[in-house]
């Protein structure tokens, strides 16, 4: 059975506009995905959204920081960041905010795929 959370079912409740947004579990969180693409995560009840160059600046200037975790003594940040806390009950702003996440996601998806290397041969 998947897990519940109530603040997750309340986002994806909020992201409808956007489309068929799902949660799924993981790693003790939620990934947030719109059309099989993950845009947002869940960690300790808090919401945050993909970046990439083009909107990190407009997290930055809000002083939102990015999703960190410890590994091995060592901190890593990924590249999601913390969304607004006054779009979380705003449907309109929070799927504004949303959808500049999952568009990042799809250019880093693309990034991803143009830049695989192609198998070399060893001879």
């Amino acid at each position: 059975m998947a897990k519940e959370n109530e603040f997750v079912t309340h986002l994806v409740e909020l992201l409808e506009p956007l489309g068929p947004v799902q949660a799924k579990a993981m790693f003790g969180g939620f990934g947030i995905y719109l059309k099989g693409l993950m845009f947002g995560l869940v960690a300790d009840d808090t919401f945050y959204l993909k970046v990439d160059e083009k909107n990190r600046p407009d997290y930055e200037e809000k002083g939102l920081g990015p999703f960190t975790y410890q590994r091995g003594g060592k901190k890593f940040a990924m590249s999601y960041y913390r969304a607004p806390g006054e779009a979380i009950d705003d449907a309109h702003d929070l799927c504004a905010w949303a959808k500049k996440a999952y568009d990042a996601a799809i250019r880093v998806a693309g990034h991803k795929k143009r830049k695989k290397p192609g198998k070399k041969s060893s001879r």
